[in-house]
């Protein structure tokens, strides 16, 4: 994906640095892009075990027709995927974030807060006035507190999970 630009209309928006590592040494994760075979098969693996498995969807519902439009970050400790998110945008001005998920033995360690920041500065860096999500319930918490508020409600997904729709304003 190196030297890859986001797929949009809008000329403003430039290429981004896809060569950008951030480490954190003391938890020795690395934030990245996913770049191999195998890197992108834990990645859409954790967004399915996370996002869908546990509601009986099945494999390949983890993915959408805007993959290849997207911004892709993941986590990576000791060789395993650990925490995923992605961006895309749904006009020139607002980005979406979605898919984000860390696994259940990563929770509660700020991982998916390094990852939807770092989601959020590209998204600024790319002249995005606001984002978007539609966030399940039992995270809405977790969204507010990164300075998210909600709009209104959002699909039921699987006819069983309740989601709000939420914004942030980029300043």
């Amino acid at each position: 994906m190196t030297g890859r630009t986001w797929h949009h209309s809008n000329a403003r928006l430039h290429q981004l640095s896809w060569k950008r590592y951030l480490w954190d040494e003391m938890s020795e994760s690395v934030l990245c892009e996913p770049s191999s075979d195998p890197q992108w098969q834990q990645y859409y693996d954790l967004r399915w075990r996370e996002l869908r498995a546990p509601w009986g969807q099945p494999r390949g519902s983890e993915k959408d027709d805007l993959e290849a439009a997207s911004q892709h970050l993941m986590i990576v400790e000791n060789d395993d995927v650990v925490a995923v998110g992605r961006l895309h945008f749904n006009t020139p001005f607002e980005a979406q974030v979605r898919f984000m998920a860390v696994a259940a033995s990563a929770r509660g360690r700020g991982l998916g807060q390094r990852i939807l920041r770092e989601l959020e500065r590209r998204a600024r860096s790319a002249g995005a006035h606001s984002i978007v999500l539609n966030a399940r319930e039992n995270v809405q918490g977790f969204y507010e507190k990164e300075g998210f508020s909600v709009v209104g409600p959002a699909p039921l997904l699987f006819g069983a999970v309740p989601h709000v729709r939420m914004r942030k304003v980029l300043r």
